[in-house]
């Protein structure tokens, strides 16, 4: 059944990224498979890494991911039992720098520095607002376009006027830019800058390659691949090695593996903030 008035393929390419954000956006799921990153953990040894969950917290988070096709519950014996990612996961989890840079650099600054893993937070909950990604998709598409036009598209079988809630909104998350009532919308830089998310997060949903997202028909960009960089939120704040230089600023990203640990900038027992409430990046 079609979502949009959108192509079947690129109706499916829609619903299929749409899923993605929302197998990962629910409170406390990036959390856990970053914590996951390394070895397979038993349910202890990861309730200690999440010690803000109160107890049975976790377990229906755990059982959430592993229906998602994220999480493997592995039973060793019966009182041996450990959680790791699945290959589906695994290859999910270097999608998650793209969305960190890119709060880096499009969401507003705050007036402290936050740690990656917040920033990518505050990114997905502006990223699944309802048909978010089909209004960005089209705008991507043809540049610009009306309210109305708009509502023919992504919602053909509601009244267009419900479109002016979402766009509303998606103005006021700085992803859409519009000149005023009645004038057309367009994508913001900061919507044109999700192309690398977007681009990803459909060729891993389509079980291809993320370098597959670079080529992608509507976020794609022909004839270039992604140079390999370390992300590193608010650099003032990782402690640096006692005696070691501050790398010079040169333009060219340093050919360094992004390591996941680098989304959380200091460990801590205190119970992480909730993600960026309704009302957009301005923190």
């Amino acid at each position: 059944m079609a979502l949009t008035g959108l192509p079947p393929d690129t109706d499916a390419d829609i619903a299929r990224v749409t899923e993605a954000l929302a197998m990962i956006t629910p409170r406390w799921n990036v959390r856990i498979l970053l914590a996951l990153s390394g070895r397979p953990l038993r349910y202890t040894e990861l309730a200690d890494r999440m010690s803000w969950l109160q107890s049975g917290q976790l377990h229906p988070k755990l059982r959430s991911l592993c229906d998602a096709g994220l999480v493997q519950r592995t039973e060793h014996t019966q009182r041996h039992v450990t959680y790791g990612h699945t290959d589906r996961g695994a290859a999910l989890m270097p999608v998650l720098p793209l969305i960190a840079t890119w709060a880096e650099d499009h969401l507003e600054k705050p007036d402290l520095p936050l740690p990656a893993i917040e920033q990518i937070e505050d990114s997905l909950t502006l990223l699944t607002r309802r048909h978010a990604a089909a209004i960005l998709w089209v705008l991507k598409s043809r540049r610009e376009a009306s309210g109305r036009a708009l509502a023919s598209i992504v919602m053909p079988s509601s009244d267009w006027t419900n479109i002016y809630p979402p766009l509303r909104q998606l103005v006021a998350d700085g992803l859409v830019d519009t000149a005023g009532t009645g004038q057309p919308y367009r994508l913001s830089m900061a919507g044109i800058g999700l192309g690398t998310v977007f681009g990803a997060l459909s060729a891993w949903s389509a079980g291809q390659s993320l370098a597959q997202g670079t080529r992608h028909p509507v976020w794609g960009r022909k004839g270039t691949t992604p140079a390999p960089q370390k992300w590193v939120s608010h650099r003032s704040r990782v402690s640096a090695t006692p005696g070691a230089p501050a790398p010079a600023r040169t333009g060219q990203p340093s050919p360094l593996a992004w390591q996941h640990r680098n989304l959380f900038s200091h460990a801590t027992a205190a119970r992480p903030k909730a993600a960026l409430p309704p009302g957009g990046p301005r923190r």
